[in-house]
C-alpha cells in the first residue's frame, strides 16, 4: 500500500517520530536499543513496508555518527567483518520475500539471547583473549547481514562481534558508524529496485523525521560521555537481550 501523509494516523506519526529519536540515540553510541526503533516502525506500519522506511533514517543517523566519531574508527575490524555481512545481505535478499516472519523472529531472538549469554560468560571469565578464528567473524557477520537486510536488526550481532573483540567504547562507536553507513548505503538500491519498499513518498516521510534523529544524536552524545567502558559493555548486553525479547512481541 502506498504511503501517503494524509493516511498516516496521529499514532503512527508519534511512533515514527519516537523511532527517529531512538535511531539518533543508537547512532550516538547507545548501542543495543536499535531494536526499539524497528519495533516502533513495525507497529506504525506493515512489517515489510517499515523496513524500507527505516533504512534512510539509519543512513541519516550514520552520517551524523561518522562525522562526529570518524577519528575513532578501526578499519581492520571493518575489513575483517564487512565481507561476511555482504554475503549475509545477499542471502537475506533471496529469502526475504518467502521467509515465514514468525519463524524468523523466534529463531533470531533465540540466537541473540544465546549470543548475549555467551558474551556474559566471556566477561565473567575476565579473560583478555579474543576469538581469532575466521569462523567466528564468518558466522556472526553472515547472520548480521541476513538480519540487517530482512529486519534492520544486524546491530545486535555486530554488538556481539565488537564486544568479543573487546573494542573500547569510542572505537566501538566510530567503527560501527562507518560499518553501518557502508552497509545501509548498499541496502538502499535493494530496497528501491528489488523489494520496492522505498519510494518517493516514504523518502519524503523520512525527511520529516530528521529533527527526531538530530534530537536523539544530541541526547546520545551527552549520555555516552558519562558512561564508563565497563558499564558500557554491560549496558549493551542488557539492551541487546531486551531487544531480543521485544522481537518476539513485534
Amino acid at each position: 500500500m502506498p504511503l501517503e501523509a494524509s493516511t498516516i494516523t496521529l499514532t503512527a506519526w508519534g511512533l515514527a517520530f519516537t523511532a527517529a529519536i531512538v535511531v539518533g540515540l543508537s547512532k550516538a553510541g547507545i548501542k543495543g536499543i536499535a531494536i526499539v526503533n524497528v519495533t516502533l516502525m513495525a507497529l506504525a506500519f506493515e512489517a515489510k513496508e517499515s523496513t524500507g522506511i527505516v533504512v534512510p533514517l539509519l543512513i541519516f543517523g550514520d552520517i551524523f555518527a561518522v562525522v562526529y566519531y570518524n577519528r575513532h574508527a578501526n578499519w581492520n575490524y571493518i575489513a575483517r567483518f564487512l565481507p561476511w555481512i555482504l554475503f549475509g545481505i545477499l542471502i537475506g535478499v533471496l529469502i526475504g520475500n518467502d521467509l515465514d516472519e514468525s519463524t524468523f523472529k523466534i529463531g533470531m531472538a533465540i540466537i541473540i539471547l544465546i549470543s548475549v549469554l555467551m558474551m556474559y560468560w566471556w566477561d565473567r571469565r575476565k579473560s583478555k583473549k579474543v576469538p581469532t578464528h575466521w569462523l567466528f567473524a564468518g558466522i556472526v557477520g553472515t547472520t548480521a547481514g541476513v538480519t540487517t537486510m530482512i529486519g534492520n536488526l544486524g546491530g545486535a550481532f555486530s554488538n556481539i562481534y565488537f564486544l568479543a573483540m573487546r573494542v573500547p567504547k569510542n572505537e566501538f562507536i566510530g567503527t560501527a558508524a562507518w560499518l553501518f553507513l557502508i552497509i545501509n548505503l548498499l541496502k538502499l538500491p535493494l530496497h528501491i529496485y528489488v523489494w520496492e519498499t522505498i519510494t518517493l513518498d516514504t523518502f519524503l516521510f523520512d525527511l520529516k523525521l530528521i529533527p527526531g534523529i538530530a534530537l536523539g544524536i544530541f541526547l546520545g552524545i551527552r549520555l555516552v560521555k558519562h558512561i564508563k567502558d565497563d558499564f558500557y559493555r554491560k549496558m549493551i548486553l542488557v539492551l541487546t537481550a531486551a531487544g531480543a525479547v521485544m522481537i518476539l512481541f513485534r
